[in-house]
């Protein structure tokens, strides 16, 4: 989450007009992530968030995000649920933007995880691929494997300014995963960016999933391997194998994991990998002037990916065949 445009009261007001959702009582931005603008609301009624969203997210998928949403909450899994306007509709526009309010959800996310953390998560994030199953919309992942070239060269004259060699290096990893990437593994619905910040916890019990702007079709096990690189490395880059045990047994308890999913999870680790540190990279050098925004170092997953480059048996991850 992140604020990239203002918002004025006057538009903010005629805004909140179109909805019942009581008396607004503060309005403030959420600094926090790199997609879309978010704001916390506070009326006499409830909190909310509300989503202006902002140019990298294509108006077109909205109503896969909003219908995806609400199809989960009806599900059972805690997660934002799109909140209508008085015409019924879940989806406006504000100051220029497409613009969405959700319910909020309590909790905290965990800065430093621990085995535990990453064991309820692994058993949402079947839960997720579980009532994703009848979801009747489908969305191409926009940042898999094939899209990564191209995202490369938004960065490539200047990649090497962040870390030596990472041109050269990148053109190899890409070339490795075009020829070595998984075309026939179970798919549906996935989350494809459930980071720490994304999952909130209550008195350590896991209280909901939230941000699911990237949410698309494709690989279960290739969303298990991002939340690999999300949750199961420590703060100095050192992989943590328990926390990643944790994750894949509580996955498998859910969701049991075909064969062809365990062979595949040490080159989908790598593709994950590859793809946050794509993002990053270009964030990091076309942070928009005047965004209250913090861009994340690519070198993070650049390190994370080198790990997993040594990985030849997904055991070291935890999976049992």
């Amino acid at each position: 989450m992140a604020v990239y445009t203002d918002v004025s009261s006057d538009a903010l007001d005629a805004f909140l007009a179109t909805y019942d959702l009581g008396r607004l009582r503060s309005f403030k931005g959420i600094a926090e992530g790199v997609e879309n603008s978010n704001f916390l609301l506070q009326t006499t009624a409830e909190r909310y968030i509300l989503t202006l969203y902002e140019k990298r997210v294509d108006a077109g998928d909205l109503p896969f995000f909003l219908g995806l949403l609400d199809h989960l909450a009806a599900r059972g899994l805690t997660c934002p649920r799109p909140v209508a306007n008085a015409r019924g509709a879940v989806l406006g526009e504000l100051v220029g933007r497409p613009a969405a309010i959700v319910t909020f959800l309590d909790g905290v996310w965990i800065r430093s995880p621990e085995p535990r953390h990453c064991g309820a998560l692994g058993k949402a994030l079947a839960g997720l691929h579980q009532a994703g199953a009848d979801f009747p919309l489908a969305r191409p992942n926009s940042l898999s494997v094939e899209a990564w070239p191209a995202l490369f060269e938004a960065a490539r004259p200047r990649a090497d300014s962040v870390a030596p060699r990472l041109t050269a290096d990148t053109q190899a990893e890409l070339a490795f995963l075009r020829e070595a990437w998984p075309a026939d593994l179970p798919r549906g619905v996935i989350h494809a960016d459930l980071f720490p910040d994304n999952v909130f916890f209550l008195d350590d019990q896991l209280s909901g999933l939230i941000d699911f702007y990237f949410a698309c079709t494709d690989a279960f096990a290739y969303d298990l391997a991002i939340c690999i690189n999300a949750w199961c490395f420590d703060p100095t880059g050192r992989f943590q194998p328990a926390r990643a045990a944790a994750l894949v047994e509580a996955y498998g308890a859910v969701r049991p994991l075909d064969p062809r999913e365990i062979e595949a999870l040490p080159v989908l680790a790598r593709g994950a990998a590859l793809r946050f540190m794509l993002t990053r990279l270009v964030d990091w050098l076309n942070v928009p002037p005047g965004a209250l925004v913090k861009p994340k170092d690519p070198l993070e997953y650049l390190n994370k990916l080198k790990f997993h480059q040594t990985v030849s048996s997904a055991a070291v991850y935890g999976a049992k065949r």
